[in-house]
């Protein structure tokens, strides 16, 4: 089981220089398995050819995952969400959101077993439910039973990776999980959507998933990444102006499958649960823009506040705006 990274481990990691592009001579740019229109770009070399750098991709499991090695100085860029983000930065890490991939959505839910007894939230007490750690997942998760008025003892919860939950899932071991794709549609074909994460949103703990930077990267390569942004921008638009393209037999979704698994229809789908965000909403203050006060510091900060209620960081900042910047996305046409 993987648990939240120490916070005095993490604090003498942050302290590494992040390797830049010129020095290394390549960018590391970590991803998952979430299904994403620019994740297309990933396979066909759209990232590389537009930003003019050697990009390696690799995949993670998690974002926490992504924040060790973005700590470790392994990682330079990284897609992550909202809940291991905060925790990260509340612990010392330095990096900035620069781009926003989506917005609670369908695309994160809490699946429930047929035949779990489980028809509403409160029916989650006494029973075994996971989520992958330090995740928006997790957070969503434990936000939920303390909507309910219940603990993580009232009901059992284990933070275990994806494809143990899936596993583990399988096994008949849980009786529900908050996760994303593939794990989302592998534990529908035995159960049912009990609350999605915008449903989740809407109940008071919103979330997000973003491209994040080393502060240090970002200083040294604001030209990288504003043509990295633009890529992931272009990508969303073909998506949302031309769903035919994204269809479930389209060389978008079979690319899509072949390199995050599962099948073009499943990628299809997927895709459809996403609530992106057009980077013209990103540059507004209702998400990059405004430092402290904009939309994305403050839910960082709303973030960080539960997890220290509920013992998972240990300090909260008074201030998240220096991790958020909306330089990139307002310099998009």
């Amino acid at each position: 089981m993987k648990q939240f990274l120490p916070s005095i481990a993490l604090l003498a990691l942050a302290t590494l220089a992040p390797v830049s592009a010129e020095a290394a001579g390549k960018v590391v740019v970590a991803y998952q398995t979430d299904a994403l229109p620019s994740s297309v770009a990933i396979a066909n070399g759209d990232f590389a050819k537009a930003t003019g750098a050697e990009i390696d991709f690799r995949k993670f499991n998690s974002g926490a995952d992504i924040f060790a090695a973005i700590a470790s100085g392994d990682v330079q860029v990284g897609y992550v969400g909202s809940s291991p983000f905060a925790a990260a930065v509340s612990r010392g890490l330095d990096v900035k959101a620069f781009y926003l991939a989506s917005a609670s959505g369908t695309d994160e839910a809490l699946v429930v077993r047929n035949g779990s007894g489980i028809e509403t939230p409160a029916d989650l007490k006494g029973k075994k439910l996971a989520a992958a750690p330090v995740s928006t997942d997790h957070y969503q998760l434990l936000a939920v039973l303390k909507q309910e008025k219940l603990s993580e003892r009232d009901a059992q919860v284990f933070a275990i990776p994806q494809p143990d939950i899936v596993a583990a899932w399988n096994r008949g071991d849980l009786d529900g999980a908050f996760v994303w794709d593939p794990a989302l549609t592998e534990l529908k074909k035995t159960g049912k959507v009990l609350l999605t994460s915008r449903q989740v949103a809407d109940r008071g703990a919103p979330t997000f998933t973003a491209w994040v930077a080393t502060a240090a990267f970002a200083k040294e390569n604001p030209a990288f990444l504003k043509s990295f942004a633009g890529v992931v921008e272009r990508y969303s638009v073909s998506f949302r102006d031309d769903k035919a393209a994204w269809g479930p037999e389209s060389p978008n979704a079979k690319t899509l499958a072949g390199l995050l698994g599962g099948t073009p229809p499943d990628q299809a789908a997927a895709l459809n649960n996403l609530s992106l965000i057009p980077a013209k909403q990103q540059a507004s203050k209702d998400w990059l823009d405004g430092g402290e006060s904009s939309g994305t510091a403050r839910i960082l900060k709303e973030t960080a506040e539960f997890l220290k209620e509920q013992k998972k960081v240990s300090t909260v900042l008074p201030s998240y705006g220096g991790f958020v910047t909306a330089d990139y996305v307002k310099a998009l046409p």
